[in-house]
């Protein structure tokens, strides 16, 4: 079997990326996703999204996992706009980066079921949050792009 040198280099440069790396793959090829059982209990994630005259925008926000994926929401917000205009964007949890983009959840039942886990996960703090957010925020999937 012959291997094209292009790969070889490529599986090269892979193995020396993990073998540098103190966080492994992800920290230098990414990943498709966040492994979202290991990042649930993380309070606060970055959501980085690019404004209308392409300046980023970094937010805080929060997360909550629900049957092993990840979810965030917004209501009314610019970074939410930006999320509208162009569905991709960067999403931060301690020093690591993925590239994803945003599924908006229609489904009623699951809508329900994510709120409620953010408001076990956040507690009065999510109920205070709700009173100037509104009771009915975008739920946003996050998936790979």
């Amino acid at each position: 079997m012959r291997i094209h040198p292009s790969r070889l280099l490529h599986a090269c440069v892979l193995v020396l990326a993990v073998a540098l790396s103190p966080e492994g793959v992800r920290a230098e090829t990414g990943a498709d996703l966040p492994d979202w059982a290991e990042v649930s209990e993380v309070q606060t994630v970055e959501v980085v999204t690019l404004d209308e005259d392409g300046d980023q925008r970094e937010t805080t926000v929060w997360l909550a996992v629900v049957d092993g994926q990840g979810y965030i929401r917004t209501g009314g917000t610019r970074w939410g706009a930006n999320l509208e205009r162009d569905p991709q964007l960067t999403l931060r949890i301690e020093e690591r980066e993925w590239a994803l983009r945003i599924a908006v959840v229609d489904d009623e039942a699951l809508h329900e079921r994510i709120t409620a886990a953010f408001r076990e996960k956040y507690g009065f703090s999510d109920s205070m949050i709700g009173l100037v957010r509104g009771s009915n925020p975008t739920i946003m999937h996050l998936v790979p792009r």
